[in-house]
């Protein structure tokens, strides 16, 4: 049976300066490349086309509330469409209390029509499986349908790309439950790659995802989960199954966050299968030549 496919994750700096990164996905990937406000357009662009260079697919991250001007943010798109080849994009609000900048929300940002008019075709909108600290759930799925509604108009693909989680089956309910509220939206769930279960609670908290904190306590802090880490296979095969009785289904993909490292959690894609070893193996051959 089909595995469930997998995209991954980079930080800007990682993007850039990593020794492992070349031939470490199989071609095409997509690699997200997070934007937590703080670099500079110069280093963000520099990151999308060193992906690029390596054979895979960037996708940079605009965080909405921590855009600084329209001019910025439309400069910003240019570019790295322009120099890295970029059609696809992940847009969320970015947390912050108060905008840094002129956008308080994401369709503030892609209202802007700079994504579709420059050649983006693709974009990822944030879901909350767990719900989130910054807004009800009611609300949630209203920003939802107004993104599906802005898909319709545009003709742009818009999916739903999740925070992180280790509870299998809210994430499959959650995602299963969206076609009630009328969103036919593909869903991309977030899952940790191997890591520590100390790293985990760290990120948890700095991501603001208390209920997974509390799942990760209850269900992980033995002392045999404590020595062995997390094992992501106890949340990825739920979803794999379900995502292979459902193939029409709303949940297509997981997306993942390589808290213990991106050898880690490419080297456990591959093992599984997600990845395969040969499309691996040819993306390090072109890589080194």
């Amino acid at each position: 049976m089909a595995k469930i496919p997998a995209s991954i994750e980079v930080a800007p700096k990682q993007a850039i300066e990593s020794a492992d990164l070349p031939g470490l996905f199989p071609a095409g990937s997509r690699v997200y490349i997070t934007d937590i406000g703080t670099d500079p357009t110069d280093v963000l662009v520099q990151a999308a086309v060193r992906v690029a260079k390596l054979g895979y697919k960037p996708v940079p991250h605009f965080a909405s509330r921590r855009l600084t001007t329209k001019a910025a943010l439309e400069e910003r798109i240019k570019r790295t469409v322009g120099e890295a080849g970029v059609t696809d994009v992940l847009v969320i609000g970015g947390g912050l209390e108060k905008p840094a900048g002129e956008f308080g929300s994401t369709m503030e940002v892609l209202e802007t029509g700079f994504f579709e008019g420059n050649g983006i075709t693709y974009i990822g909108v944030a879901g909350h499986p767990e719900g989130s600290p910054d807004f009800s759930d009611a609300a949630a799925v209203e920003a939802l349908k107004q993104k599906q509604a802005w898909a319709a108009k545009t003709g742009v693909n818009v999916r739903v790309v999740t925070q992180f989680g280790f509870d299998a089956k809210k994430f499959i309910t959650w995602a299963e439950g969206l076609k009630a509220h009328g969103i036919d939206l593909p869903v991309h769930l977030g899952v940790s790659g191997p890591a520590k279960i100390t790293t985990l609670i760290k990120f948890a908290a700095m991501c603001g995802v208390g209920n997974s904190i509390s799942f990760l306590k209850k269900n992980a802090l033995s002392v045999t989960a404590m020595a062995l880490g997390h094992n992501p296979e106890e949340i990825v095969s739920p979803i794999e199954k379900h995502f292979q009785a459902n193939p029409a289904g709303p949940i297509q993909q997981i997306h993942i966050f390589p808290f213990g490292g991106l050898k880690k959690s490419s080297e456990w894609l591959v093992d599984r299968g997600s990845w395969s070893k040969n499309s691996v193996q040819s993306s390090a051959m072109a890589a080194s030549h």
